[in-house]
């Protein structure tokens, strides 16, 4: 699934968002401390918001991240000016203040205009995504970024919002693990495994923790539940469905064992209403299932690495093509190993 193509299965600016968020280039991870940023503010009803006001919120958000992990691949050369270097010197300072430092917040300024908030709206190709979310005010002074109606449309649906943040949140601890030394090397050689104790993802090597299996994939499904493809709110009890049960690889191991794909794996692995998910218990998909099952492992093989990583690991050495349907086979091939 391209990114036109998941846009076009709910075209509303909420997926426009997750294109940028969950789709977009991330050699650094400015995009998301902006994009929670953006969120903090028009969630307060704002429509225009002071640059440097902006920028604090970024920077601070930025900060916190730092904290536990970098922010670009740490093979990464920066100069002193590079924002990015001057979080890192400003970063213990900003963290005991509670605030950014004045140097901190004067960099972001700087560097803001030119650099993420001209690039957010794009994705990995170039090409801009179908709404814009904000702009900056021609000759404001101070300086002024104005909230666009498709934001504060996002913003003002408490559910939809808190949904999306966990969603920030999970792809930007993936983007920075995949920065992190050794551990990022793992990610993108070997994918991502999961720890069941906890139904986080982690690296396979050292079984650090990444993020949660929920906040990873759910918006790659839309924010729906994918057996009953309504949405999960953020008060709903939610669990995570093996689509294809994970009692299959018993019932038809055989005398040699299953020889069908890990079911205990990301690609078969999705955010349920916790409802949904014991009332199906341990039938099969049908059609309708198995679709947006491939639909949402698509979705994912069009984000960067390592999450889309771990479903190439999945499809094996033959994919199946450059014809789109690799994923449309696969869940074929896996049917037919139950009958």
């Amino acid at each position: 699934m391209t990114g036109d193509a998941f846009f076009a299965a709910d075209p509303a600016a909420r997926t426009s968002w997750r294109q940028a968020i969950l789709m977009g280039a991330n050699s650094r991870t400015y995009k998301f401390a902006l994009g929670r940023a953006l969120l903090v503010h028009a969630r307060a009803g704002r429509t225009e918001v002071p640059l440097r006001e902006l920028a604090r919120t970024y920077a601070m958000e930025l900060v916190e991240h730092l904290r536990t992990a970098p922010q670009a691949p740490e093979i990464t050369s920066m100069k002193e000016t590079d924002f990015l270097s001057v979080a890192t010197a400003e970063s213990e300072a900003s963290l005991a203040a509670g605030e950014p430092t004045e140097r901190l917040v004067e960099s972001a300024m700087r560097s803001m205009p030119g650099m993420v908030m001209r690039k957010f709206h794009n994705l990995r190709n170039g090409s801009p995504i179908a709404h814009t979310f904000y702009e900056l005010i021609p000759d404001s002074r101070p300086p002024m970024v104005r909230l666009l109606p498709d934001l504060l449309r996002v913003a003002a649906q408490s559910e939809q919002v808190d949904g999306l943040l966990d969603e920030l949140t999970g792809r930007w601890n993936i983007v920075e693990c995949s920065f992190t030394t050794g551990i990022g090397r793992s990610l993108v050689t070997d994918g991502m495994a999961v720890d069941w104790a906890t139904q986080t993802l982690t690296d396979k090597r050292r079984r650090r923790s990444v993020t949660g299996v929920r906040e990873a994939v759910l918006g790659f499904q839309h924010g729906r539940c994918l057996i009953c493809d309504n949405p999960i709110g953020p008060s709903d009890q939610v669990a995570i469905d093996h689509v294809f049960p994970y009692v299959i690889m018993e019932r038809y191991g055989g005398v040699s064992g299953w020889a069908g794909p890990d079911l205990d794996a990301v690609w078969n692995l999705a955010p349920a209403h916790q409802h949904c998910n014991a009332e199906k218990s341990d039938a099969f998909p049908g059609p309708e299932l198995e679709r947006r099952l491939v639909q949402r492992n698509e979705a994912i093989m069009s984000s960067l690495k390592p999450l889309s990583r771990t479903l190439r690991l999945a499809l094996g050495r033959n994919p199946g093509g450059a014809d789109g349907k690799q994923w449309t086979r696969f869940v074929h091939e896996v049917r037919s190993l139950c009958r």
